[in-house]
């Protein structure tokens, strides 16, 4: 993936490299948001969100000082490193056979705070969890990224004609999984 030499982070990589806090905390308020919804649409869980992010941002610090301007920009590649370590977790889980499913806490809001818009969400969110991995991953990265589809078929090393047969298989399985919602007014 090489860059087209018009890389907004650049400069502030290159500060992180030289230990500039201003820059790492720049960065962060930068590509953190981002990079926490990644993990969370991808994961479906917010603890090991915060563990792939908290990872994901430890790869780029180690490699801020030896990064090379143009051979990539540096959010497709942080998107990348993200991504394999979603994948990394995913495969992880798939192998631990348990009797009994973990406990899970509730991360999302109060009870009183907009239950049907809590209710919604963890719908759609289990819609997209259920998806095959290839359709979750190009559904996440075009549409809650916001990636355009060059970069998001780069990205998953993909042409882009397989990138958009992808969506439109996550696209009509997700309108599927949440049919009874179009009648509600969702």
């Amino acid at each position: 993936m090489a860059s087209d030499g018009n890389d907004p982070d650049e400069a502030l990589l290159a500060g992180v490299g030289r230990g500039d806090p201003s820059a790492v905390r720049t960065l962060l308020d930068r590509r953190l948001p981002r990079i926490l919804a990644l993990a969370r649409r991808m994961l479906n869980d917010s603890g090991e969100a915060e563990d792939v992010a908290q990872e994901t941002f430890l790869r780029a610090w180690k490699q801020a000082r030896g990064w090379k301007p143009g051979a990539a920009k540096f959010d497709t590649w942080l998107h990348r490193v993200a991504l394999n370590l979603c994948y990394d977790r995913l495969r992880r889980r798939r192998e631990i056979a348990t009797d009994t499913p973990p406990e899970q806490i509730d991360t999302g809001p109060a009870p009183d705070a907009g239950l049907i818009g809590a209710d919604l969400s963890k719908r759609v969110e289990a819609a997209l969890a259920a998806l095959p991995s290839r359709q979750r991953e190009a559904i996440v990265l075009c549409h809650h990224q916001g990636l355009g589809n060059i970069e998001a078929a780069g990205l998953m090393g993909i042409s882009v004609e397989a990138l958009e047969s992808l969506l439109s298989r996550g696209r009509r399985a997700l309108k599927a999984s949440l049919a009874d919602l179009q009648g509600a007014g969702g």
